[in-house]
């Protein structure tokens, strides 16, 4: 399956999510101290991003609950981002020139990300 979540290590033994399509990363989360917390973010999102909404910030749209948000960025580029419902960002993309690629983006993870495997890299 060319989709798959990646727990990786980072700095001051702590670790990140990423969500690749072939060996491109689409999304990444901030960093966690536990590993059993990326592992609930890639669960979150395996449960919560089929079916959830994307909201576009550039057109003054609003959401709530878990939601994909496609933002743009200060240099006029746009990114998604998938936030769960406490307001909080699991994982952002890199920025895009064209919005369509950023909405791609989002609605890949919704498709792909339940049936991903993880792998873990840490």
């Amino acid at each position: 399956m060319p989709h798959k979540f990646k727990i990786v290590s980072r700095k001051d033994d702590q670790f990140g999510v990423q969500f690749l399509y072939n060996s491109e990363i689409m999304v990444w989360s901030e960093s966690y101290k536990a590993k059993s917390s990326a592992k609930n973010c890639i669960d979150s999102i395996k449960r919560n991003a089929p079916g959830a909404p994307i909201v576009d910030l550039t057109k003054d749209e609003s959401g709530s609950g878990y939601r994909f948000e496609i933002a743009g960025s200060k240099n006029g580029e746009f990114f998604t981002r998938f936030v769960a419902s406490n307001g909080e960002t699991m994982v952002r993309s890199e920025t895009y020139t064209d919005k369509r690629n950023a909405i791609n983006c989002a609605e890949s993870i919704a498709k792909n990300a339940p049936d991903a495997p993880v792998e873990d890299e840490s």
